[in-house]
């Protein structure tokens, strides 16, 4: 049997709003063109609740309007392995669509506002309209790629290359919701981070330190200030630039 208890809400919470809405101008045309004129409930969850459990029915995607969803599972072995950090514009549940259950917990990091979209409804919409099809296929293609470049990530890369392509892939999602600048908030706790790309709290925070003091980028709190973009990509792709070549 299901224990989960009823997810906490705010008092202007389940009411009903179009899609127009509830998402404003965060997610992309792609998803806006698939979503149109759906019906849809927001609702806000506070830090640390859950939006869904592993082994919960899939019932509806989930579109963040504002906070930070975090999707994680455990492993074989008991460890807590981090499957994403989904931002404002992002949608979450999409990968349960074939199995009809939820298969990890998604929990949020902060106040979090989401939009509830029915399945149900999308799955009529999209047989009705094969335009709708094709955007619905196209975002679970985007969920299969994001997948096996993480999957690839953690098999081949070393810990510093890791650590780099977090803050550039951040940097990348927050551009493409319009904050055109290289500082952004991190969502996530350090040892969230090391869960996510499979490195201990320890090494996370002496690779962050080490990139500080190396001018790659600087961090006050949660707040992280990218400075040399260039450097910190070389980083990413294995190839870091000789101190000789820095002056």
């Amino acid at each position: 049997m299901n224990n989960q208890q009823p997810i906490a809400v705010s008092s202007k919470s389940g009411k009903k709003v179009s899609f127009q809405q509830c998402v404003s101008s965060v997610i992309t045309q792609s998803a806006k063109e698939i979503f149109s004129g759906l019906e849809n409930r927001e609702f806000t969850l506070k830090k640390g609740d859950h939006l869904f459990r592993a082994g919960d029915p899939f019932r509806a995607i989930y579109v963040i309007r504002s906070g930070c969803i975090k999707t994680s599972m455990l492993s074989s072995g008991g460890d807590v392995q981090v499957l994403r950090f989904s931002l404002p514009g992002e949608s979450v549940g999409i990968n349960a669509i074939g199995i009809k259950h939820h298969s990890c917990d998604a929990v949020a990091l902060e106040p979090t506002e989401v939009c509830e979209i029915p399945f149900a409804r999308l799955e009529k919409l999209a047989l009705e309209n094969p335009q709708v099809q094709h955007r619905l296929m196209c975002l679970l293609s985007d969920e299969i790629v994001m997948d096996g470049k993480f999957m690839a990530m953690l098999g081949h890369q070393k810990a510093e290359a890791r650590v780099a392509n977090c803050l550039l892939n951040f940097n990348q999602r927050y551009q493409q919701q319009g904050y055109y600048t290289t500082s952004f908030r991190l969502p996530m706790s350090r040892q969230d981070m090391g869960d996510y790309l499979g490195l201990s709290l320890e090494t996370i925070s002496r690779l962050l330190s080490r990139f500080q003091a190396e001018g790659l980028l600087g961090i006050q709190g949660r707040q992280v200030h990218l400075f040399d973009l260039a450097r910190l990509q070389s980083v990413a792709e294995h190839c870091p630039t000789p101190a000789a070549d820095r002056a």
